[in-house]
């Protein structure tokens, strides 16, 4: 077999890093594949038994799609799970109907397109479909007396439809995109009725009684007003009377009825300028107050809560993040009275409550998502899965949480990863991960996937720095709001800073350093490929913004980024918003520059990507790449295109900051992916 040219020089690039990762036994791209994950977590009314799913990565040598599903169900009593369905790959939305017989999912049918909800009896594991939707149903809820259920599905415009049949596909932009809407289907007659015209409902819960509905709703189905314009609104679905909760200001998260069904309580930014929605705050029903009279019961948190429940009608248990951990804590809401249960150790986002038992889907340092419940009496916190035993086998690189003090004086935290087999005194090359949003934060948990390059770098021989930089979440307000109208400023700072105190400790090599990153990530890869050049032998720039002025005209969401991160319009300030963008510095490149983007983008839009790829290819001093990804978005969702993306990152990488190859070359254009595609 002739073997071509191109292939002999990946293999003479590719291996030796391989060898090394694989000859200490650390972890792998290709690990990432074999890794099983809960998913999704809820409890049954009575407590007795948790509804589970968990994530089967898809084979390479299947037709790319999405990962498959199973659904299990763990008896509390007894320690013991059940799978009741295997090998779905549209199922979602795990509830239990209200008497916890059975347990409820949306899913297709025979692969049908069209998603409706189904009940499987956990006694006799007998599948009814209960729905007959028009449309994919998105979302649902149980009225508390089983007679009806509330459930959203997208609008579909069969005319339209038949027009594009028939070549007639001219798009509207914008105007295009039907509502999401609210309908109730009444179990006994089988009949469903229509209950919200002209709006967006992006989710909606029955009160105790099952009398009333509160619903997320915005007046266009626009990710923009998902995130900044989005309203609670208490329905009556007999009597069709609306009333909206409280005018709360910009972003919203989850809310949560009372028993009593006389409060709401909900997650929301302090104001439209608020990055995170991660303050609580309670309403009575019907509420006569305004948002500013409400109480802010996390006000003195130094963190951002992610989820909240009730435990009775006068205490709420909510989660945080908190720096690099994650914590669950129970308070009253007649006093300050204030129980932690769970101070840090396991990382998580969202959790379910009911009769005494929390469940929950945690991580750690060495072990990706698994089932947990906690006993919030005694505090005791079961493991209650072990889906990936083999990673007992694999030697992990040390990993903890690191402060460093930032030039103006600020504390800065995030997470650090040693490499592996670390020997002090030794400078490595270093690997610094930047995290999107920037209202997101690093935790110190289970920090290796597709996009994060984790153990993966350091089995390596890397240190993998992950900075959470002023503007992240998980330290209250004024914390995430550091940033506003000075992006790439000192928030960038706090990147140099972190790289400085790793170097300054005799633990990472200055002329070896590398960053990367998705979305906010991406563009601070850019920024420090070209603004800060000098500082860095390597970026990868994953779906990262290159020209601020052109993104934020491009981008889904331009009130978000005015309201959470900018304060002004382009117009008002062009000179700092061009400032702060890459392409103006790309006349100065000196660093080896990585660009991936998804061409479905449609918060960077992909001519991001080729404005990056274009100045540093004209006027830029090092080698450039760009890699396009058909099909997919804001990220990666199919397995290939993931695998592609860890590879060919590593690859970027190990050429630049370790290999001796000249500098001035690239990596071969294509991988040998290594995995079975027959």
């Amino acid at each position: 077999m002739k073997i071509s040219k191109f292939y002999i020089v990946v293999l003479l690039i590719t291996v030796p890093f391989c060898v090394f990762s694989q000859a200490n036994n650390g972890f792998t791209s290709h690990d990432l594949f074999r890794i099983k994950e809960v998913t999704s977590a809820v409890l049954s009314p009575d407590g007795k038994y948790v509804g589970y799913t968990i994530k089967i990565p898809r084979p390479f040598n299947e037709t790319p799609g999405k990962n498959f599903i199973e659904l299990s169900i763990l008896n509390l009593n007894t320690g013991i799970s059940k799978t009741l369905v295997s090998s779905d790959k549209t199922l979602h939305s795990v509830y239990w109907t209200p008497d916890s017989k059975k347990i409820t999912y949306i899913a297709d049918k025979d692969g049908e397109k069209i998603t409706q909800v189904y009940t499987l009896d956990v006694f006799s594991d007998s599948i009814e479909q209960i729905t007959n939707s028009n449309s994919s149903i998105e979302s649902y809820s149980w009225n508390p007396d089983g007679s009806s259920i509330a459930y959203i599905a997208t609008d579909e415009d069969t005319g339209r439809n038949k027009l594009i049949e028939k070549g007639f596909n001219a798009e509207v932009y914008e105007e295009d995109i039907p509502h999401k809407t609210l309908y109730i289907y009444h179990i006994d007659t089988k009949s469903t009725t229509k209950l919200s015209n002209g709006i967006t409902v992006y989710n909606a819960s029955w009160n105790p009684d099952g009398k009333l509905l509160a619903a997320l709703v915005s007046e266009k189905n626009l990710v923009d007003y998902s995130y900044i314009f989005s309203k609670i609104q208490i329905i009556n679905p007999e009597t069709r009377e609306v009333n909206i909760l409280v005018n709360t200001p910009g972003k919203l998260g989850e809310m949560k009825w009372s028993p009593d069904g006389k409060h709401i309580a909900f997650i929301s930014g302090v104001d439209i300028y608020d990055p995170v929605a991660g303050s609580v705050y309670v309403a009575d029903v019907p509420n006569n107050k305004d948002f500013t009279q409400l109480i802010n019961y996390s006000k003195d948190l130094y963190g951002s809560v992610t989820d909240l429940a009730w435990k009775d009608s006068n205490t709420l248990i909510y989660s945080a993040d908190e720096s690099v951990n994650t914590t669950l804590t129970m308070r009253s809401i007649d006093s300050d009275d204030k129980t932690v249960l769970i101070e840090g150790g396991l990382v998580f986002r969202n959790f379910d409550y009911a009769n005494g038992v929390i469940s929950l889907i945690g991580n750690t340092s060495i072990s990706p998502d698994e089932l947990y419940t906690l006993n919030i009496e005694n505090k005791k916190i079961t493991k209650q899965t072990s889906l990936n035993p083999w990673i007992d086998g694999k030697k992990l690189a040390k990993q903890e949480k690191l402060s460093y003090i930032s030039r103006d004086g600020l504390t800065i935290e995030g997470v650090l990863i040693y490499p592996l087999g670390y020997r002090k005194g030794q400078l490595y090359p270093l690997i610094v991960y930047i995290h999107g949003g920037p209202e997101a934060c690093e935790k110190n948990g289970w920090v290796t996937s597709y996009g994060q390059w984790g153990q993966i770098a350091a089995s390596r021989g890397y240190f993998v720095l992950m900075p959470n930089y002023r503007g992240s979440s998980g330290r209250g307000v004024a914390f995430s709001k550091m940033d506003q109208g000075d992006m790439g400023g000192k928030d960038f700072n706090d990147v140099l800073d972190g790289m400085d105190y790793l170097v300054s400790n005799g633990m990472v090599d200055k002329t070896r350093i590398g960053i990367g990153g998705g979305s906010y990530g991406g563009y601070f890869a850019a920024w420090g490929a070209t603004k800060h050049t000098e500082r860095f032998a390597a970026a990868v720039v994953f779906v990262g913004i290159s020209d601020n002025v052109s993104k934020r005209y491009t981008t889904d969401i331009p009130f978000e980024s005015y309201f959470s991160h900018w304060t002004f319009w382009t117009h008002e300030n062009y000179e700092l918003v061009f400032d702060r963008s890459p392409v103006k510095y790309a006349p100065s490149g000196k660093t080896p520059t990585l660009i991936l983007h998804g061409k479905e983008d449609t918060r960077v839009h992909p001519s991001q990507a080729l404005e990056l790829h274009r100045s540093l290819k004209l006027h830029g001093k090092a080698p450039v790449r760009l890699i396009w990804y058909p099909g997919e978005g804001h990220g990666n969702q199919k397995n290939p295109a993931r695998l592609d993306y860890s590879l060919r990152t590593m690859e970027w990488f190990d050429y630049y900051l370790k290999s001796t190859k000249p500098k001035n070359e690239m990596p071969a254009r294509y991988l040998d992916y290594g995995v079975d595609i027959n």
